[in-house]
């Protein structure tokens, strides 16, 4: 079963309860059209006093009874809307995180949990009690076609008539409605372009040309959004005014049916109050039907991702491995693409090894240490931590074993000790400064305005390249990784953030870690014992520093006799 067939399948239960309650309710709501009938039929007629309070206290009762159970049905709809949204919240964010590894979804809107929040959205909601109720209105047409077959006529008409009404509004206002949405949604991504981009925009004087642009397409939401309420206010009152009309001539009708003497007084007024009824749950639906379309909606996308989503294989939990690493013939494709842009890379490394990767820009280096994360499976070849290839490894288990620093340090809303901790609701401040001091960032944390406590915004707010890529190194020591993969850690920093990286590669060295260290900088390789160079997305070399340096740094031969030297791969 799927995670939403589970869901439903929990659900079904307490849904059967709540029809229960509804037959209750639409059953109780008979009270009123016979009170009425007794009244004009029989108190009038016999002049009863007695009957009446009788009658009325009867009435009293059941409409108490009515409201308790609508109002205890609506908690109960209330909170099988929070279950579901509980129950399918953390499998509809796996989804969402699980498109975000794929290059080819990535731009996809992430629509799992607002999905979700559709379909818990309807369920406590009014409209899910008048999705109840519908199956009630034949019952009250039934009795209105006892009462007459005309008035039973009427009412089916009316009721044709209410729905003709709501079909005809969707048809006009689908287009408006759409097109004020695309727009709303290309002014809100223009304001949160220009928020992204302050220093650029400013710095370039783009400020004046930016906000024109920014105030022609709210201009044009904003239209889009008064001609989509345009056509829904049009209809709204369209459906309430035939509906007040309905209820109008339904009583025309029933009097002319009493000066016929075909019906009596009390049937009339029955007869008015149950068309009511009738139509009560269908303009309510009718009134709410964006909303039952978007949780429609919900539910088919929600049933399609998780029917077509391979669920998530859980390995068995491994023990912490040894720092040994193995690799054989690796390729590595990106997702989502069918290229190579690394291949036939093969080596072995151990505890305190240090392993320098080099090469020219878009030699593989990055990709290269994606592949060592796991978040780039090999597409031939193997990658083999302590004997266990990478996928039997729990996707969490791998990173909190890995020290990961990409090229890009991603700082997330929170505290600098959090973001240190990785956000582990269980971490011991001993464990962070223990990170951030095995970084050599403890010292630069201190300088902070509230140091370890200092709250970061998204990003890393005014933090410069290089504290947020220290940081980002201390978040990679954080644990006591077994393997340290670090991508260009040292792109951003100054000469004493570079005498601390070096600091810290030599203490993980010592403490028999072991590191891979992707740089373009040749003067990083002082504490690497090993030597990867990458180039056009192959190995082109491996093994201990110096000899692969001396083999790297080697001047081609000079062919005989002198002359331009020969060009690489020249017999």
């Amino acid at each position: 079963m799927t995670e939403l067939q589970d869901a439903a399948a929990e659900m079904k239960g307490p849904l059967v309860g709540v029809g229960l309650f509804s037959a209750a309710i639409n059953l109780l709501m008979l009270t009123g059209p016979i009170f009425m009938l007794q009244v004009y039929d029989r108190v009038l007629a016999s002049r009863s006093s007695a009957t009446l309070l009788t009658l009325f206290g009867i009435v009293v009762f059941l409409y108490g009874l009515m409201g308790l159970l609508d109002h205890y049905r609506g908690r109960v709809l209330t909170r099988l809307g929070a279950r579901f949204q509980i129950r399918l919240d953390p499998p509809a964010f796996a989804a969402v995180l699980n498109q975000a590894d794929h290059p080819g979804l990535r731009e996809r809107p992430a629509s799992a949990l607002r999905d979700v929040g559709a379909v818990q959205t309807l369920m406590g909601s009014s409209a899910m009690g008048a999705l109840f109720d519908l199956p009630w209105t034949p019952l009250f047409v039934v009795m209105l076609f006892f009462f007459h077959f005309w008035l039973g006529v009427f009412a089916i008409g009316g009721i044709l008539m209410v729905f003709g009404l709501a079909l005809l509004n969707q048809r006009l206002s689908r287009a408006p409605q759409n097109a004020a949405a695309r727009l709303s949604a290309e002014a809100e991504a223009r304001t949160e372009m220009t928020r992204r981009s302050i220093e650029t925009v400013r710095g370039l004087g783009m400020v004046g040309t930016l906000t024109a642009h920014w105030r022609k397409a709210r201009a044009s939401a904003l239209a889009a959004q008064v001609e989509a309420s345009d056509v829904g206010g049009a209809s709204s009152a369209a459906t309430k005014t035939f509906r007040l009309l309905l209820q109008s001539a339904i009583l025309a009708l029933g009097a002319w049916l009493v000066l016929r003497s075909e019906l009596t007084p009390g049937e009339m007024i029955a007869g008015s109050i149950l068309l009511g009824r009738a139509v009560a749950p269908v303009e309510q639906i009718v009134g709410q039907w964006p909303q039952i379309q978007r949780a429609a909606a919900g539910w088919r996308a929600l049933k399609a991702l998780f029917e077509n989503g391979a669920q998530p294989r859980i390995p068995m939990p491994l023990p912490r491995p040894e720092p040994r690493l193995t690799i054989e013939n690796l390729a590595v494709v990106p997702l989502g693409s069918a290229t190579p842009v690394l291949q036939g890379v093969s080596l072995r490394a151990g505890p305190g090894d240090c392993v320098a990767v080099i090469g020219p820009s878009a030699s593989g280096k990055s990709s290269f240490a994606k592949a060592l994360t796991g978040l780039w499976p090999p597409a031939r070849g193997e990658i083999r931590l302590a004997g266990a290839d990478l996928a039997q490894y729990d996707r969490d288990r791998l990173g909190r074993l890995l020290g990961y620093l990409p090229q890009e340090v991603e700082l997330f809303p929170g505290s600098v000790a959090e973001n240190i901790a990785r956000f582990d609701p269980e971490a011991s401040p001993e464990g962070v400064v223990a990170a951030a001091q095995a970084a050599s960032a403890h010292d630069l944390i201190l300088g902070l305005p509230g140091g370890y406590d200092a709250i970061l915004t998204e990003g890393g707010g005014r933090l410069s390249g290089g504290q947020r890529q220290r940081i980002g190194l201390a978040r990679a020591f954080y644990g006591d990784p077994v393997l340290l993969v670090l991508d260009e850690p040292n792109a951003s920093l100054d000469d004493p953030g570079v005498r601390a990286l070096n600091r810290a590669v030599a203490a993980a060295r010592a403490a028999g870690r072991l590191v891979f260290f992707m740089t373009h900088r040749r003067s990083a390789l002082e504490h690497c014992n090993l030597v990867l160079v990458l180039e056009e997305g192959g190995m082109r070399a491996f093994g201990p520093r110096d000899e692969v340096l001396r083999q790297v740094l080697q001047p081609p031969p000079q062919p005989p006799g002198g002359g331009p030297p020969a060009p690489r791969g020249a017999p």
